[in-house]
């Protein structure tokens, strides 16, 4: 592997770079501008692209103290990052990520042995979201060698499936893939449940296939029974336990969670066409609510409830609220009616965001806590993912919505078109809204594969990430493998 230039300088034309905290949430450019500052600054702490082992396990993943599954979250990030500002700077690396055998495994499913001891059905979850997201966007997949992005989703989806659990509770997946896995073996989870929920349903509205559209309902339906969806507020607890019958929630709540079920229940909407989906959106939502500020400056700012007023926020913690602001934003495509009501909660966030993004290294890494208006010096990869997320997502708006059916194709070319994201007024996009209740294509589902290989997650140290950053005054660069 060698660390190869892109053909265009992306962090170029150093005098037209924006303060993330001058963000001006109404201007395009000024979003794409502060976009590219803050999505350099997350893909700075990756390290991948810079091992010569071909077969290392490095590529794809982050470093730690940070879980494998964050890797999949980084590149649905940058996913993101492209479909909004159509900056291709980081897609060859995305590509790599997303391709490699250490990560995609033999099966195309993403349980692949290198990262057996710390993989569970949550982690598969955000793996199989981002190639989710570049098969609703025709994101090339030029490996002749691998399937389609559709395909791999499918894979992850049918990998899901065949652990889900009627022995126990009455179905729903437990937390952990593994049996000599001692953590969470017996916990069923919001997130690995929610999860497949999100994925089941964007498939069937990819598709067309009444399997995966009842396989959205039974793990929504299943998740009401347990009660991890509470019935009146339409909060999201983090699961139950099959040593107490399912019947005690444990009612610890987090971003994330939300995030994925508001976001399932969105699609569910568009593709049924079904009011009672809008209204459970709209629930959703509301539920979420305890998740932003309510006084004071701060208010409707959100904040990570559960660890950041009392400093206990872990290293999975750190990154949860990028996912709700990536699936809020998202939810405004699938049902537009909603769009006024996450605005009054992402605006006032975005704004908060970009106003941390003042410290680290560079001087315009994000703090941790939107909330206190000014950088805590909480530096570091999860931080850059949340407010990424946040402020890109401004021009979701401006970007084509998901794709389904006959529109979605297998493009084999990867050839981009760089732009330069500090001018004013590049990278215009077509406007598209998602058309609720347009049915597709029929796709058929393959048998789960059945897999019997085991082994025990470790974890990681809590150990303080110190990795060098780039700074701004360089000429963006592009990995891929060569």
């Amino acid at each position: 592997m060698k660390f190869v230039k892109s053909g265009a300088p992306v962090l170029a034309a150093m005098s037209g770079i924006i303060a993330p905290k001058d963000l001006k949430v109404d201007s395009p450019s000024s979003i794409r501008n502060v976009a590219a500052t803050v999505a350099h600054d997350a893909m700075a702490y990756y390290k991948g692209n810079l091992t010569t082992d071909p077969n290392s396990v490095d590529i794809g993943d982050v470093p730690e103290p940070y879980y494998w599954w964050v890797g999949g979250a980084l590149w649905g990030a940058m996913l993101d990052y492209y479909h909004y500002t159509k900056d291709p700077s980081y897609n060859d690396v995305v590509l790599q990520a997303l391709l490699h055998p250490t990560n995609l495994a033999p099966t195309f499913d993403y349980v692949p042995k290198e990262h057996a001891k710390e993989e569970g059905n949550d982690d598969l979850f955000f793996w199989g979201s981002a190639v989710m997201s570049a098969a609703e966007r025709n994101f090339p997949q030029p490996n002749a060698n691998a399937p389609a992005w559709l395909d791999i989703a499918s894979n992850v989806f049918n990998s899901l499936v065949s652990r889900w659990d009627t022995g126990n509770c009455n179905g729903g997946l437990r937390w952990q893939i593994y049996a000599d896995n001692p953590n969470g073996m017996t916990y069923k989870n919001s997130i690995s449940n929610g999860g497949l929920f999100q994925l089941a349903a964007r498939l069937a509205r990819a598709t067309g296939n009444q399997t995966y559209l009842d396989w959205a309902q039974r793990a929504w339906d299943w998740s009401a029974e347990v009660g991890i969806i509470d019935p009146t507020s339409y909060h999201i607890y983090d699961g139950v336990d099959i040593k107490t019958s399912c019947k005690q929630v444990n009612k610890a709540a987090f971003t994330y969670t939300s995030g994925v079920y508001i976001y399932g229940a969105a699609v569910m909407a568009n593709y049924t066409g079904k009011k009672e989906w809008v209204d459970r959106t709209s629930k959703l939502i509301d539920g979420a609510g305890w998740f932003f500020q309510s006084d004071g400056n701060a208010k409707n700012v959100m904040y990570e409830a559960a660890c950041e007023t009392n400093d206990k926020c872990n290293y999975d913690m750190i990154t949860f609220k990028g996912y709700l602001s990536r699936f809020l934003w998202q939810t405004s495509v699938m049902l537009p009616s909603l769009r006024n009501k996450i605005e009054d909660y992402m605006l006032p966030s975005v704004k908060a965001a970009a106003s941390v993004c003042t410290g680290g290294k560079t001087g315009h890494e994000c703090g941790m806590k939107w909330f206190t208006g000014s950088f805590d010096n909480k530096a570091g990869l999860g931080p850059q993912m949340c407010a990424l997320e946040a402020i890109q997502g401004l021009l979701i708006h401006e970007a084509e919505a998901p794709l389904r059916g006959n529109e979605i194709k297998h493009v084999r070319d990867a050839k981009w078109t760089p732009i330069n994201t500090y001018k004013p007024d590049t990278a215009k996009t077509s406007k598209r809204d998602a058309p609720v209740t347009i049915r597709t294509s029929r796709r058929g589902v393959s048998s789960p594969t059945k897999r019997s290989d085991a082994a025990g997650r470790l974890l990681r140290s809590g150990e303080t990430l110190s990795l060098a950053l780039f700074g701004l005054a360089m000429t963006a660069t592009a990995w891929i493998m060569a």
